[in-house]
């Protein structure tokens, strides 16, 4: 007897089963900590040939989450494991979840001269030590980053495991995208908007036809870099700080933002 096909709503709910058993455990990781408070960073941006690297930090109250949870942070899971629209949702169901969201921008220029390792901890430390509170307990994906005044611990594969991790990839990855397609406006032939600074054929192809622009990171190898000069391709009115500058459109109303030259930090503040 041939075997009945599942039907689209059935397989719809099945993948919300699949999704909602991810989160309780990435929630029961987080409880498992013996902390109302949990604090998770993770960033976005660190491979990509050009733009910023972005940390996000994000601050999850747990008993509040118990009474205040909204319906679609249930698809909650590491940035990778989600399309655009998905990020987009998520970020707005983080906006409403979380107690403190803190976002730090790492441009080009700061990268090539402090290397990417350091500039990943110093915005990663700089994040959580933003939304920590007392009683807090800091989870980071990967390693340490460096001396906190709160219990701090590191996740390998944190973004799958840690709910407040998963939380901060979505706000590191979607800010990060937000950014560099703006960016794409001022510097249209690199085509920002598909790849978003990473290295993609395309994208090395660009480099090699009109040069390179202030948002590329002179540091790093790649065999697009070795047949040019490396000296910035800016348009006319354009200035090597857009990186920088531009992040005060990142989220319109939903960011607030200290610049600091090439270093940016934006507060991001949830719903309610």
């Amino acid at each position: 007897m041939p075997q009945r096909r599942a039907s689209k709503g059935e397989r719809g709910r099945s993948r919300g089963r699949r999704r909602s058993a991810a989160l309780s455990k990435l929630l029961a990781f987080d409880r498992s900590l013996g902390a109302r408070f949990v604090a998770g960073a993770d960033e976005a941006g660190r491979g990509p040939l050009a733009g910023p690297l972005v940390a996000a930090a994000v601050l999850f109250d747990l008993e509040r989450l118990e009474q205040h949870f909204p319906r679609e942070l249930r698809e909650l899971d590491d940035s990778k494991r989600h399309e655009q629209a998905d990020r987009e949702r998520l970020f707005r169901a983080v906006l409403a979840a979380a107690s403190g969201i803190r976002v730090v921008f790492r441009g080009p220029a700061e990268i090539d001269r402090d290397g990417l390792h350091r500039s990943n901890l110093s915005a990663l430390r700089e994040a959580l030590q933003a939304v920590a509170c007392q009683g807090c307990v800091c989870v980071v994906d990967g390693f340490e980053v460096g001396t906190l005044p709160h219990p701090q611990v590191a996740v390998v594969g944190g973004d799958r495991k840690s709910a407040a991790v998963a939380a901060a990839s979505i706000v590191a990855k979607v800010l990060r995208d937000r950014h560099m397609q703006r960016l794409a406006v001022r510097y249209p032939l690199w085509g920002f908007e598909k790849h978003v600074g990473y290295s993609t054929p395309e994208h090395r192809a660009a480099i090699l036809t009109h040069g390179l622009t202030p948002l590329h990171r002179r540091s790093f190898a790649s065999v697009a870099y070795q047949q040019l000069e490396l000296t910035p391709n800016v348009p006319a009115g354009a200035s090597g700080l857009e990186d920088s500058l531009e992040v005060s459109k990142l989220a319109q109303a939903e960011v607030g933002v200290d610049d600091h030259g090439d270093s940016v930090e934006a507060q991001v503040f949830p719903a309610g």
